[in-house]
């Protein structure tokens, strides 16, 4: 029995936070994320002719210590989404120091830090959404790899429940060069036009961050 593509495609949007803030930064040079992530939703889904249902906003975030300026943008950019009825999920960053030898045989400690459980996070809610039937699109605003697996858990889903759902990939789309979205999903690129009419007016950086 052919699968019936449903007339009204319920979307719900997830963002991968700080990986849509590095893509958008490498494709169009912007340094803090000033993104709105309900525009971007919006637009591609009445491009599409998607019906958005919801907002799905994903972040690790630095303690305090580690940078107090960029603590104090998120807390109040994740308390503006929330007020705008987007659900937030954050993690706080965790501390790693790597060792990189250098060419002359000595060795360089380098700390950073990273994310820790946001993308499981997005992946457990995007399965879980897809067993309850919340969704026929989901739509990823995201371009790490590792969500391919996710993508191919649903399809799987889908098949066996003889259901229509759509995975797809959103990532900002370089000026020069090839930009690659999700294995085994269905690719949008964002260009600089659509990215610029969907920035977020208010700057939640602390003044003395604003570069």
């Amino acid at each position: 029995m052919p699968i019936k593509e449903p007339s009204t495609k319920r979307t719900i949007a997830f963002f991968d936070g700080q990986n849509l803030f590095r893509s958008a930064k490498d494709a169009f040079g912007y340094n803090y994320p000033n993104y709105d992530p309900k525009a971007l939703a919006t637009k591609i889904c009445e491009k599409n002719n998607w019906q958005l249902e919801q907002v799905r906003f994903y972040t690790g975030i630095p303690t305090p210590i580690q940078s107090e300026s960029w603590y104090s943008f998120w807390k109040a950019k994740l308390g503006a989404l929330g007020h705008k009825g987007i659900y937030v999920f954050s993690r706080s960053l965790r501390s790693r120091t790597k060792i990189i030898k250098l060419p002359d045989g000595s060795e360089l400690n380098v700390h950073t830090e990273v994310e820790k459980g946001v993308d499981v996070r997005i992946a457990i809610d995007m399965v879980r959404m897809a067993y309850r039937n919340q969704y026929d699109v989901a739509l990823l605003f995201s371009q790490d790899q590792d969500f391919s697996e996710v993508a191919d858990d649903i399809r799987l889903l889908a098949q066996e429940e003889n259901r229509w759902i759509k995975i797809a990939s959103a990532f900002p789309k370089k000026i020069t060069g090839k930009t690659y979205g999700i294995k085994n999903t269905d690719w949008i690129s964002i260009d600089r036009q659509m990215y610029d009419s969907c920035l977020d007016p208010k700057d939640y950086r602390p003044k003395e961050g604003k570069k």
